[in-house]
């Protein structure tokens, strides 16, 4: 079914390693929301100067503050001067710099560093593509995070909240820093009580089938709450191949290695799993070549 978005809305649909970037676009002004991982940063700053077609970038918003929404930000700034907008929950941690509050030493990941212009809280209301927009706390899978609802057109830009088959890896619980689960529901209970016509998900294609979209969401979340040793598991497995995409190809002989200088595969493995080295890494090699995130051809191993 293809998708009836206003004409002042543009979504850049990105592949991973990058989250989609959405263009509002205001007069000869335009708004970014998110801006993709740092490694992709020249591609997002051709595809956004494309996209803008002679206007100014104005402001660039982030529903939250993960590696694969915030990479470009310092990038899209020289090149477009425009201001950075951040969730005020994260204002000291991304001024800090702090990369194990931004995920990016645990996860194995990088990032540029930004300075923030500006901040937005839980319920402010704002215009963004000739459109008004409300901030929407949705913690769980980041405990900062925001997602912005439009209810005159009832768009939802939901970030990692909401997918359309699920939502992103809820680390909160999984780091022993917060009620992850518990706020995950929570934040489900209130989008789904919201009127939604369309999602822009922080990943895949915008989507209308919002009732089914909310009906796996809670189907998974359950799934999780009886089992936290899945949620564990679908998070190794998440991280490792987002760390071998990045990567592309190394030696077999060097997967191990690999598995095992991530620290948090290494502390959710101890937290919830507790298996051997050994059996932690033949578990993944084995999962993640069964569904093709990896392929195996002679002696190396490739992202899928």
């Amino acid at each position: 079914m293809t998708i009836r978005l206003p004409d002042s809305l543009l979504v850049l649909e990105r592949g991973w390693l990058s989250a989609n970037n959405i263009l509002c676009i205001e007069g000869d002004q335009a708004t970014l929301v998110d801006s993709g991982y740092v490694t992709h940063a020249e591609q997002t700053v051709g595809l956004v100067h494309h996209a803008l077609d002679g206007r100014q970038l104005k402001r660039l918003i982030n529903t939250h503050a993960h590696s694969d929404h915030i990479g470009g930000n310092a990038a899209l700034k020289a090149a477009f001067n425009c201001e950075i907008i951040v969730p005020a929950g994260l204002s000291a941690t991304i001024a800090e710099w702090d990369k194990d509050a931004l995920l990016l030493s645990p996860l194995g990941q990088q990032g540029a560093r930004f300075q923030h212009d500006g901040l937005i809280d839980a319920e402010a209301h704002f215009e963004m593509g000739g459109l008004n927009w409300q901030a929407l706390a949705v913690p769980g899978h980041d405990m900062d995070a925001l997602a912005y609802y439009n209810p005159e057109k009832r768009i939802l830009i939901s970030g990692d909240a909401l997918w359309e088959n699920g939502f992103g890896v809820i680390f909160p619980e999984l780091l022993g820093q917060a009620d992850g689960l518990a706020s995950t529901r929570a934040t489900l209970d209130m989008l789904s009580r919201l009127s939604i016509d369309i999602v822009i998900p922080g990943h895949g294609k915008a989507f209308s089938n919002v009732d089914t979209a909310f009906e796996r969401a809670f189907r998974r979340l359950a799934n999780f709450q009886n089992n936290i040793e899945q949620l564990a598991w679908h998070a190794i497995k998440v991280i490792t191949t987002f760390a071998m995409m990045e990567r592309q190809q190394m030696r077999h002989a060097d997967f191990p290695d690999f598995v095992l200088s991530l620290p948090f595969a290494i502390d959710v493995n101890r937290r919830f799993l507790n298996l051997s080295p050994e059996r932690l890494v033949a578990g993944l090699e084995r999962e993640l070549l069964l569904v093709n995130a990896l392929r195996l051809e002679d002696d190396m191993i490739t992202a899928g």
